[in-house]
């Protein structure tokens, strides 16, 4: 066991990387714990790592029944796995949500950021009726207008996952690591990376 600074994160990217020309790399499964304790996973879309970090950013609608979860239990499981290269990332953290009456200026300034990182297609269902509601219209976008130069709107919510914990399989390989952060007195995370059977 060795401590290393987010020895993972080179992994990912390279498996991003060797993977980018198929569409759905940028997509994973999330999956939190409901307020009746079950599990509930979905499919979100990878926004990227925040700036100089090994957190993960996700966007969604705050209307959403994750949101309500994540407010009952801000732990979740990223599990992401890439078809060409044979690569399963598990990776588990902890929640920060960050909706438009977040008190930190910073946290609100990463959520207009990815915002305007989005397509204004993408920004339009945030506009749309309530997710998991019964339709009332058959056409519920028809309508809707937004102009590119506006601000997020009440129902954008940023995601930021900081892992603590990454489980890495390679079924190319038959490799399998398994990394875990802890918190120094410094306040800064440091990484154990161990192989561990596939």
């Amino acid at each position: 066991m060795g401590t290393v600074t987010t020895p993972w994160k080179p992994l990912l990217l390279n498996a991003l990387e060797s993977n980018s020309h198929i569409k759905h790399s940028s997509f994973f499964q999330l999956a939190t714990i409901g307020s009746n304790g079950r599990p509930s996973n979905r499919t979100v879309v990878f926004r990227g790592f925040q700036e100089n970090s090994d957190k993960f950013q996700i966007n969604t609608d705050g209307r959403s029944h994750k949101i309500e979860e994540l407010k009952h239990c801000p732990f979740a499981e990223i599990c992401w796995y890439f078809t060409d290269s044979w690569e399963q990332f598990r990776i588990s953290g902890r929640i920060d949500v960050i909706d438009g009456s977040n008190p930190d200026t910073l946290k609100l300034q990463q959520r207009e950021k990815s915002w305007f990182a989005s397509s204004v297609k993408s920004r339009l269902q945030y506009l749309g009726p309530i997710p998991g509601f019964p339709c009332i219209s058959e056409h519920p976008n028809q309508e809707i207008a937004l102009d590119p130069s506006t601000g997020p709107v009440g129902a954008f919510c940023l995601l930021v996952l900081d892992p603590d914990q990454v489980d890495y399989l390679n079924l190319k390989s038959n490799q399998r690591l398994k990394f875990i952060s802890t918190l120094g007195l410094n306040g800064l995370k440091s990484w154990t990376s161990e192989r561990i059977n596939p």
